[in-house]
């Protein structure tokens, strides 16, 4: 700005401000379109993340938002889980860890004549967990906020399906085994799916609490593996 001063200072003074009283309103616009801009950017944000998938045949719409895990797409571990759950249509089950659903909503499809439970620790994940029951019309699943099993103590199960979060912890992970292994009907099925790197430690957890673990899936980043009570 002081360069151009410098350069209109020896011109006709009504000219020069002219042409700055012109300058004001050019920066002035530029200015608020960028914050105009920067607006409507934070406000797309703010918008649902919507998508469609078809998992195990079922057609289905989701809503997440950002924070959530895996927003825009049903994340690779969780798709592989669910092409080795073994479902009855009168399963009780139970999607532990849900986010926003797509592991539960799956299961409370495959098994119409149950009921299936959602939980989360994490209250966005089961509002949107709560809103994309309802907006996939899914009468027999609800989503509950609950650490674990802490709220929930009063159920059993015949199938549990988790996409294990590798952060919590193995103190939570084994929390997670021993409350299921106690919350499950005879004969029930505890799938996991965990990164690979976990699958010793599962597998040594599955054998000292259930008696039993069974490798379905490994690959290159994730394992699907499961225990029967």
């Amino acid at each position: 700005m002081l360069r151009y001063n410098a350069i209109f200072t020896r011109g006709d003074d009504a000219q020069h401000e002219k042409i700055l009283f012109i300058f004001s309103l050019r920066l002035r616009d530029l200015c608020v379109n960028r914050d105009t801009m920067s607006k409507d950017s934070i406000d797309k944000l703010r918008e649902d993340i919507v998508f469609n998938a078809t998992l195990r045949g079922q057609p289905l719409t989701f809503h997440s938002t950002w924070g959530t895990f895996s927003p825009r797409e049903v994340d690779e571990g969780s798709l592989l889980l669910l092409d080795y759950v073994d479902i009855n249509p009168n399963d009780h089950c139970l999607d532990l860890g849900c986010g926003y659903g797509p592991i539960g909503l799956t299961l409370a499809k495959l098994a119409p004549q149950g009921n299936t439970t959602l939980v989360d620790r994490d209250y966005v994940a089961i509002d949107y967990a709560q809103k994309n029951i309802a907006l996939n019309k899914i009468t027999n699943a609800e989503a509950l906020l609950s650490n674990g099993f802490d709220r929930i103590r009063d159920r059993r199960f015949d199938v549990i399906a988790s996409n294990l979060p590798a952060k919590v912890g193995n103190e939570m992970l084994t929390l997670f085994m021993h409350d299921a292994w106690q919350q499950m009907n005879p004969g029930a099925r505890f799938y996991v799916v965990t990164i690979t790197g976990l699958r010793k430690y599962i597998e040594r957890n599955f054998k000292e609490i259930f008696g039993n673990y069974k490798k379905l899936k490994q690959g290159k980043h994730y394992t699907v593996a499961m225990a029967t009570q």
